[in-house]
C-alpha cells in the first residue's frame, strides 16, 4: 500500500515537473507548503535533474521552489489566522498533521519569534507547518513573506543541486554499484514510507482518549 502510494506520489511530481517546468516546481512546493503530504525531497531533486539535462536553470529551480513555498505557506498561514487551533485540529488529520507537529511548531515559534520561520524552513517535517503557529499568533504579513521566502532559497538549491549532483555522477556510481542501484532506490523508499507511517501512527495516537489530568 504505502509502495503503490510512494510510487504514484513520485510519478505525479515527474509529471507535472516535466510538462510544466518552473511553473510546476511552484505548484507542487506550493502544495507542500500548504502542509499536504508532497515531500520536497522528490520534487526539487528531479527538478535538479532536469538542470543536468539543460532544460531548466538550477537558479531559477530554487527561486520556482522558494516562491512555491511562500505561496503555500500563506494558504497555511491564513488557515492558522482565520480558523485558529480548533480549526486545525479538527481538520489536520485528513493531511496527516497530528496534535505532535502542531505542537512542536507552536514551541519554536514560541520561543523563537519570527526566527522560528526562517530557521524552520530549513529543516524537514517542522519547516511544513511553521506557518500555522505563525498565523495563529498573526503575525505580521510581510516578515512572514520575507523570511519564508529567505529560508526556502537555500533548502530547494540544495536539494536541486544534489539532484544536479546525482544526475552528473550517476554513470560512474551505477558501474561502480552495478546492481545496488535498485537497493538504493527501495532504501529511498523505505526512509519516506518510513516517514509516512511514523505520520500515521502519530495521528493514531491523538485520536486516542487521555487520562484526565490529576
Amino acid at each position: 500500500m504505502l509502495g503503490r502510494l510512494l510510487a504514484a506520489a513520485t510519478a505525479f511530481i515527474v509529471g507535472v515537473i516535466s510538462a510544466g517546468g518552473y511553473t510546476g516546481i511552484v505548484v507542487l512546493m506550493a502544495i507542500e507548503s500548504a502542509c499536504i503530504p508532497l515531500p520536497s525531497e522528490i520534487i526539487m531533486p528531479f527538478a535538479g535533474y532536469l538542470v543536468y539535462r539543460g532544460e531548466l536553470g538550477l537558479i531559477g529551480v530554487a527561486l520556482a521552489g522558494a516562491a512555491g513555498c511562500v505561496l503555500g505557506s500563506l494558504v497555511a498561514y491564513a488557515v492558522g489566522a482565520r480558523g485558529g487551533r480548533p480549526a486545525i485540529e479538527r481538520w489536520g488529520r485528513f493531511v496527516l498533521l497530528g496534535h505532535r507537529e502542531l505542537e512542536l511548531a507552536e514551541r519554536w515559534f514560541a520561543r523563537w519569534g519570527r526566527a522560528t520561520v526562517f530557521w524552520a524552513r530549513l529543516l524537514p517535517v517542522v519547516r511544513t507547518f511553521i506557518a500555522l503557529p505563525a498565523g495563529i499568533a498573526r503575525m505580521e504579513l510581510w516578515p512572514f513573506v520575507w523570511l519564508t521566502f529567505a529560508g526556502s532559497l537555500p533548502w530547494c538549491w540544495a536539494l536541486a543541486y544534489a539532484g544536479f549532483k546525482l544526475a552528473e555522477n550517476w554513470n560512474e556510481v551505477h558501474e561502480r554499484m552495478h546492481g545496488f542501484d535498485t537497493a538504493v532506490g527501495v532504501l529511498v523508499a523505505l526512509v519516506l514510507a518510513a516517514a509516512l507511517v511514523h505520520r500515521l501512527r502519530a495521528l493514531r495516537t491523538d485520536r486516542r482518549p487521555h487520562p484526565p489530568a490529576l
